[in-house]
């Protein structure tokens, strides 16, 4: 497994596999690896001839300073994990390495980026649409491999992949889970012992939810907010029921033919989770 710093080597590497007709796949990390991201590496191993991990903190895409400082950081705990998981290379830029010159590109994400994780975290979706080019730009891969957790990053990489025209295949993994039911995520070794106990909750009240044919839409919503709410461990950033397709805002979830997803974002102490489910369809009312 090559580890590589640098645009040019990464390049040089990559260029010569092209060379050979091989197949390239991404899978874009931030590092603090866990089984999540190798289910990622292994089904980009599974699809392609050579399969790269960038491992990278975006300070671009934090609108929280102390978010960014937080954020957990091993590059050699993340290498061994990678050992044996079909990973060709791990590409380990530093900021300026990515950005050799300030990045001030502004996206037209539509309302993709104004709900949800948009709307608390202003600017985060431009931070992303950035790096994520950027190492598109650099890696030029075939495929690249992106978490259904993050359910909004990767519509608005869909969005952002085509506003620019790459030729990249954007694939969708589905969300891996501890045996509690927890959502996996670099920042839940963040958490307290305490956090961590009750963290289970937030799945739990989203399955409930998704299950629910008696409350309104407005009334769900509120009903998964004072739910986990009462946990004094935990509270509820958002909780939103929209439509898959665009992920807006729902006013009836049981509408025939919706398809709709809830998606949540809860703090646990300064550790922000998020989380998602498809409900399934409903027969007419």
């Amino acid at each position: 497994m090559l580890l590589t710093k640098t645009p040019s080597e990464t390049e040089d590497y990559l260029s010569l596999q092209r060379e050979r007709s091989r197949s390239v796949g991404l899978v874009p990390t931030m590092g603090a690896l866990h089984k999540g991201h190798i289910s990622l590496v292994k089904c980009a191993a599974g699809e392609n001839d050579v399969t790269v991990v960038s491992v990278f903190v975006n300070p671009d895409q934090f609108n929280d300073p102390a978010d960014l400082a937080n954020y957990p950081r091993d590059l050699e705990s993340d290498l061994r994990l990678l050992a044996g998981t079909g990973c060709d290379m791990v590409f380990a830029p530093d900021v300026e390495a990515v950005y050799p010159e300030p990045d001030t590109r502004v996206f037209d994400f539509g309302n993709l980026d104004r709900v949800m994780e948009g709307k608390y975290r202003p600017g985060h979706f431009t931070g992303v649409a950035r790096v994520v080019s950027r190492l598109f730009g650099i890696i030029k891969p075939d495929r690249a491999y992106f978490g259904e957790k993050d359910i909004q990053q990767l519509a608005v990489i869909r969005k952002m992949t085509g506003l620019l025209s790459l030729p990249v295949e954007i694939r969708a993994c589905p969300t891996l889970r501890e045996e509690d039911g927890l959502a996996m995520s670099s920042r839940n070794r963040l958490l307290t012992r305490e956090q961590r106990e009750n963290a289970p909750l937030i799945w739990e009240t989203l399955k409930a939810a998704a299950r629910n044919r008696e409350m309104d839409t407005g009334r769900l919503r509120q009903w998964v907010k004072e739910t986990i709410d009462a946990n004094p461990w935990l509270k509820v950033e958002y909780f939103e029921i929209v439509d898959s397709s665009n992920l807006q805002p729902v006013t009836d979830h049981r509408r025939e033919g919706l398809r709709v997803t809830g998606c949540i974002a809860v703090r646990a102490g300064r550790v922000r989770l998020i989380d998602n489910i498809f409900f399934p369809n409903f027969d007419p009312l």
